[in-house]
């Protein structure tokens, strides 16, 4: 892949001037706040583009393919991973001006919106009219619904609901030759041609920007609780949900801190966290008012043998309180240590319990501090390895450890973050050279000059 790009010389500056006036920046100060994201780096854009329409992205994209420079999309800048960051200089192109909300359709169950519109603000306008969009990420009040696309982000209720990729429809995207397509559909159902569609959602905004997206809704449940079960070790969190499934009970989210997570929201949540506990398993259940009541009923039971107490909250209020602890847990961590080397596993469930004890254990060897926490629910753990600045190169050879008993778990290096910059160091590891060579040759379809976010994924 062809990895030389031009500056931005002041012609090219002038022609995007011509297509967005006022809207391409290049004051230094405007440069600094594109240059970071929610991951550890920092790589200052040559300039920013803030776009209106597919139009405008689709005459950049055709200069910068003229041109050759790279051009790296941009939500709201909530990525972990670096994806959102310009290693190579180049344009960031920032999509939050696209940020309608097209339309919600009650009868279809379909809501067309523009990926720069926040996940919250979307999630609570459908809640509006009775209905749901089940995909939570933690961010989901700062980012938007498109970089949750790009990203294939998940959240708490992946397991019931599964995750953003089982609600895109169809979406209208920019190609790296400027071409605006749309691809998918707006119905339940639809099997003409290859899935452009999944494609692209996980891509990172390596294969196109998407301007569009058809998401499907479905009805809001009418009834939820929270359990919360405090217990005196991770291990048997994981056991106990175990329990959960094979008494033939799903509920909709189970969450675990364990004790170092715990330890850290106790000094912000003093009086709500149980003094003891070493972790915390956080069920929801949701659905009709009967079987809430009946599965309650019986995750009680399942849960008796289980834990040191257990909270159980029906109303609003009352749930919102049990999970103030879980919203904490990244404002808490980032008080025990500067630097932060963060994952996002995912194993199959019956492993749990094994790479849990695993992951304190390489803390332990290497005198770290390992914080797991995550959805425990769909395996999708994560592993944050918390280190003072001296001990960064000890804090990644704990790093490789934990991700390769990971692999040879069956698992997978990440479940909702995606690759971006900090793990494609990590991508020959769990794919294989025949799959990551028909990887490159994709992309090299959809993108032949790799001016769209180059130095992600690959």
């Amino acid at each position: 892949m062809k990895n030389i790009y031009s500056p931005l010389n002041p012609s090219i500056r002038k022609k995007l001037r011509q297509i967005l006036g006022k809207r391409f920046l290049e004051a230094p100060e405007d440069l600094k706040a594109y240059s970071v994201d929610a991951s550890p780096y920092n790589f200052l854009p040559e300039a920013v583009a803030l776009p209106v329409n597919a139009e405008e992205i689709a005459e950049i994209l055709r200069l910068a393919q003229q041109e050759n420079f790279p051009v790296i999309p941009r939500g709201a800048g909530t990525a972990t991973t670096g994806a959102s960051l310009a290693p190579q200089g180049g344009l960031v192109l920032s999509l939050l001006r696209l940020n309608r909300i097209i339309e919600i359709n009650q009868e279809d169950l379909v809501a067309v919106v523009e990926p720069g519109v926040f996940t919250g603000e979307f999630k609570r306008a459908v809640e509006e009219l009775g209905l749901f969009y089940p995909p939570d990420p933690a961010s989901y009040e700062f980012s938007t619904i498109g970089g949750n696309v790009a990203c294939g982000a998940g959240g708490p209720k992946g397991l019931k609901y599964g995750t953003t990729k089982d609600y895109v429809l169809g979406l209208e995207a920019v190609t790296a030759t400027g071409e605006i397509i749309f691809c998918g559909r707006r119905t339940m159902k639809g099997v003409v041609g290859y899935n452009l569609v999944h494609l692209f959602t996980g891509s990172e905004g390596t294969l196109g920007v998407i301007t569009k997206l058809i998401l499907k809704l479905i009805p809001k449940p009418p009834s939820q609780a929270t359990i919360a079960l405090w217990l005196e070790s991770t291990e048997k969190a994981a056991q106990a949900f175990l329990e959960i499934l094979k008494a033939g009970l799903f509920p909709s989210t189970a969450e675990l801190l364990d004790d170092t997570t715990l330890s850290a929201v106790k000094n912000l949540l003093k009086k709500e966290i149980h003094p003891k506990a070493q972790a915390l398993l956080l069920l929801e259940f949701d659905g009709a008012k009967k079987q809430v009541e009946e599965d309650l009923s019986e995750a009680q039971k399942t849960l008796s043998n289980f834990g040191m107490k257990l909270d159980i909250a029906v109303n609003k209020k009352e749930r919102e309180r049990l999970w103030q602890a879980r919203r904490l847990i990244s404002p808490a961590l980032k008080k025990i240590a500067p630097g932060k080397l963060a994952d996002d596993v995912v194993l199959p469930r019956s492993k749990l319990p094994e790479f849990l004890s695993f992951a304190k254990k390489i803390g332990e060897k290497y005198g770290l501090t390992v914080a797991c926490f995550g959805h425990l629910g769909d395996g999708n753990i994560h592993v944050n390895i918390l280190f003072e600045k001296e001990d960064e190169s000890k804090a990644r050879e704990a790093r490789n450890e934990i991700l390769n008993k990971v692999l040879a778990s069956c698992g997978t290096i990440s479940g909702e973050h995606g690759i971006g910059f900090t793990k494609k160091g990590f991508l020959p590891k769990e794919l294989s050279p025949e799959v990551l060579l028909l990887m490159k040759k994709i992309k090299e379809v959809f993108d032949p000059q790799n001016i769209l976010n180059p130095g992600k994924i690959f």
